[in-house]
């Protein structure tokens, strides 16, 4: 080719090679109208050159004392430009695929992120694919681009770590779903899907890069994984959400109602086949008697009695709790508690403590007494295991999941912002409120 590279920059600048005859003793070389920034003679053959800045297609010629003969054409090329199709970002690991849309790009040379040099491809004047590079030390870097026609710059790009997962709150809730979970964090600000047990969320907000708002998708009874995927990478969290069943009242053997109870929730028995009293009763909610639901509920009851037993305890309690003030723990008794006044459950501020009272025998409340949660203690984090029966004494009002070996008894006006469940014998109502406590 007489004229190697036939394409340069506007700004000139570009080492050009001249093939030909009669070069020696040349004075001078043109480009268009413009003379060479400079020239060599290497032979009779051959010139090296420098080009001038200059525009679209130009002649170039040489001059000596023979005359002024044409070599060929140089072509300027405009400086490229583009712009990064989005995500501008991704893992610091690189390996992922962007696309970079402009002008100019057809004789791209080389494409860099900050210090790092990038694979590429030439797909059209304006289009490269570019295969990202793993990050050096910064965060931000710019994308070069460097071809015939000059440099181009100015686009941003970041590199994002793996995004992690601290806590879920609440960390509990029904297995229909439609809650709302607050998921705190780091790395949130570049999320695509958030997921429980692989299902993905009903939608989610990204409140920060620290924190994501989600919507549950319904679930099956038992501990769920969390799992955050950002451009930066996925983080999974094991074990970390419990989604609770729907039941309020569960009766081993029956349930049997008198007066004007109210119930919020499901209601169930499981294996005996007895319920009555509704109405007067009202449930708002659906009835499962022996049914695969009841049995299933009847199932995770067992198994939640069973872990909250062997869970080491953390305090001996014994007598009555009215009027004491309680932390989150595991709380024993060996033998019967009672309840007369009030006692009081302080969260702390956390909105996930829980507290199991793992009482040997019976548990027995007096009229008006109960049980009051404060700075953040939710009826769902309670658990009170009864080794054989529970009595609810009148206008007593007791929070969190009573699940009693035996039996339960609720006397008229008693109130449970929680669960009422007898694994084998009956639970019995009377003008009685009791709200499922998610």
């Amino acid at each position: 080719m007489p004229v190697s590279p036939d394409q340069g920059s506007t700004g000139g600048g570009d080492i050009v090679t001249l093939t030909g005859s009669h070069f020696t003793g040349a004075s001078a070389v043109h480009y268009g109208l413009r003379q060479a920034a400079g020239f060599t003679v290497v032979n009779d053959s051959s010139a090296a050159t420098v080009t001038p800045s200059g525009r679209g297609p130009a002649a170039v010629t040489v001059t000596t004392a023979g005359g002024t003969g044409f070599v060929g054409t140089f072509f300027y090329l405009p400086p490229p430009s583009f712009r990064l199709v989005p995500p501008s970002a991704g893992p610091r690991t690189g390996g992922n695929i962007v696309t970079l849309i402009g002008v100019g790009l057809s004789t791209t040379s080389d494409v860099s992120f900050g210090t790092q040099a990038a694979e590429f491809s030439v797909e059209s004047d304006g289009r490269l694919t570019v295969t990202v590079p793993a990050s050096g030390a910064e965060t931000t870097v710019v994308i070069i681009v460097r071809s015939r026609g000059g440099v181009a710059g100015g686009v941003t790009y970041t590199y994002l770590d793996v995004p992690t997962i601290d806590r879920i709150t609440p960390d509990s809730g029904p297995v229909d779903g439609g809650n709302i979970v607050v998921i705190t964090g780091t790395g949130f600000s570049y999320a695509t899907g958030v997921a429980f047990d692989g299902i993905p969320a009903l939608s989610y907000r990204i409140a920060s890069d620290t924190e994501i708002d989600a919507l549950l998708p319904s679930g099956e009874p038992g501990l769920a994984d969390v799992t955050i995927t950002t451009l930066g990478g996925t983080a999974t969290a094991t074990s970390v959400y419990a989604y609770l069943g729907r039941f309020a009242v569960l009766g081993g053997e029956s349930v049997t109602n008198a007066g004007p109870t109210s119930v919020t929730g499901d209601l169930g028995t499981s294996p005996g086949v007895s319920v009555t009293g509704f109405p007067p009763g009202q449930l708002n909610g659906t009835f499962h008697i022996a049914d695969a639901d009841a049995l299933q509920v009847r199932a995770e009851l067992a198994a939640t009695c069973d872990e909250a037993v062997n869970r080491q305890p953390d305090t001996s309690i014994s007598g009555d709790l009215g009027g004491q003030t309680l932390v989150p723990g595991v709380y024993h008794a060996a033998s019967s508690i009672a309840l007369t006044g009030a006692l009081t459950l302080d969260a702390q501020d956390d909105h996930n403590a829980r507290w199991v009272f793992q009482i040997g025998s019976t548990l027995t409340t007096a009229t008006a007494s109960r049980v009051q949660l404060v700075n953040g203690a939710s009826a769902r984090n309670v658990i009170w295991l009864i080794g054989s029966s529970a009595t609810l004494g009148p206008a007593s009002s007791l929070s969190g999941r009573i699940l009693a070996v035996t039996s339960i008894t609720l006397n008229p006006g008693a109130t449970v912002n929680g669960q009422v469940s007898a694994r084998n014998g009956s639970v019995t109502l009377d003008s009685n409120t009791i709200t499922r406590a998610w």
